[in-house]
């Protein structure tokens, strides 16, 4: 069967409730960010039966797995689940792990091992089949795990975190194996993860969840140049500041203000969000007083990271900012932490846009 995910309901446990409504497409990958604690984990246990909703439904199709009457076992789910850890069976081999499956759905031990070295053939894994999981790097487990997942040819493919448990070389491997294999999955795919890149790489539209509830959902590069949190904004490495539009120019949330480019589509007075790329500011050891550029602020660098090309500075100010510049820069420009600078930044490279998540109560620049 080919047909959408639909999750929307309420999940609660002890004093936390997630509170979601998403729909996922036959054929579409969706990645699922968040903080730790946002309910990620609960929302891909609750669509592979492991955690009972409170209320609402998870369906596939018609077909209810879950409702107020209504409780599909995970088993009799047609889910492919594929864990950061693999979760292989360590005394049987690649062929029987990937068999394993379909032995247990009833398939005659030939006709499961037949369907599991088509898919090992498939994947480019039957050079493996002999081995047992100990045997295994990190990523070729992982690559296994994924083709067990879909011997049994599922409905929906869960993926948990598949690449957090793999160092940076097998990750860079893992990915794009995903990446070739998903786009052939006929079926919903929802991927749960912590990391942005691997998000973007690998998901036609993202949910961010925050505190059990989705903040910002849509096409990853709409996400990435528009983010609705603070969270959001950190996770692609942007600065995001909230305020007011007035008179072409945002005052701030936490003071200050900023000219904004005359083509931002926000109506005045209304609340707004702010996003800039730190390597659009640039840095200053004295005011520049020759410049055409309408925003310039002072600052104090509380902290400094190398980050592999450049180097990226933390700025205490009003507003506060991270700004990213290169290692020659800072050895020219001779700053440390504690050293006061200018920054400035053209209204031209300001993304004003009107705010569309829940308000929070404090300012954060990242």
């Amino acid at each position: 069967m080919t047909a959408p995910l639909v999750f929307a309901g309420v999940v609660q446990r002890g004093g936390f409730e997630l509170h979601a409504e998403l729909t996922v497409a036959p054929g579409e990958v969706v990645a699922v960010l968040g903080p730790n604690g946002a309910g990620k984990s609960t929302l891909l246990r609750t669509v592979a039966g492991l955690e009972r909703l409170t209320s609402g439904t998870v369906r596939v199709g018609d077909e209810i797995w879950q409702d107020a009457d209504e409780h599909l076992p995970p088993e009799q789910r047609r889910t492919g689940m594929v864990f950061q850890d693999h979760r292989l069976f360590p005394h049987l081999d690649v062929r029987e792990n990937v068999a394993f499956p379909l032995r247990s759905s009833g398939v005659r031990v030939r006709a499961a091992r037949q369907e599991a070295r088509r898919w090992l053939e498939s994947l480019e894994l039957d050079h493996l089949a002999d081995r047992r999981p100990g045997q295994l790097s990190g990523g070729q487990a992982q690559r296994v795990a994924l083709a067990r997942a879909l011997a049994r040819r599922p409905d929906v493919l869960l993926l948990d975190e598949p690449m957090a448990a793999l160092d940076a070389g097998a990750r860079i491997d893992v990915r794009a194996f995903l990446r070739a294999h998903l786009r052939e999955f006929p079926g919903p795919v929802l991927l749960v993860t912590h990391d942005p890149l691997e998000a973007m790489v690998l998901a036609d539209r993202l949910v961010v969840l925050e505190d059990g509830r989705v903040v910002q959902e849509g096409p990853p590069h709409e996400v990435a140049r528009r983010p609705a949190s603070s969270y959001v904004a950190r996770l692609v490495g942007l600065n995001l500041w909230a305020g007011v539009l007035r008179g072409g120019e945002v005052a701030l949330d936490g003071g200050g203000t900023l000219a904004v480019s005359e083509g931002a589509t926000v109506e005045e007075g209304h609340p707004v969000l702010v996003s800039l790329r730190p390597s659009a500011i640039t840095l200053h050891t004295e005011r520049p007083d020759h410049t055409s550029t309408r925003n310039v602020w002072r600052g104090r660098v509380a902290a400094m990271e190398g980050l592999a090309d450049r180097v990226r500075i933390e700025v205490h100010g009003t507003p506060p900012a991270l700004v990213d510049v290169t290692h020659a820069a800072v050895t020219e420009l001779g700053v440390d932490v504690g050293a006061e600078v200018w920054l400035s930044a053209k209204a031209t490279e300001m993304e004003a846009y009107a705010e569309g998540a829940p308000r929070r109560t404090e300012t954060t620049t990242l």
